[in-house]
């Protein structure tokens, strides 16, 4: 897991991005007229995805069609699901501490 991916999901323009492409393919335009900025930074938030391996991009002629890597999507979800079970071990032990300092205060 490259720190890149969560590096870029940190962004909410981002966030909404892979939203959307949660639904599948979109193309440029599309997606670009989804928001209130340029098309310039719409491709940079895009480049940003992109870089981090969250999106793949296809070439058809003159367009582009970003879809979300399923695979990293996958290895994020896998990452946070240990780091729920990790932290979540810990938050009990640390409920079960304060409850005996308590019982016994």
């Amino acid at each position: 897991m490259t720190p890149l991916v969560f590096s870029a999901l940190s962004d909410p323009t981002r966030c909404e991005i892979v939203a959307m492409l949660s639904a599948g393919e979109r193309d440029v335009a599309n997606i670009a007229g989804a928001f209130s900025m340029s098309a310039p930074a719409v491709s940079q938030h895009l480049k940003a995805l992109r870089n981090a391996g969250l999106v793949r991009v296809r070439a058809q002629a003159q367009r582009r069609f970003y879809s979300l890597d399923k695979a990293t999507m996958a290895g994020a979800a896998d990452w946070l699901m240990r780091m729920a079970g990790f932290w979540e071990d810990r938050l009990d032990a640390l409920e079960e501490a304060l409850r005996k300092e308590v019982g016994d205060g």
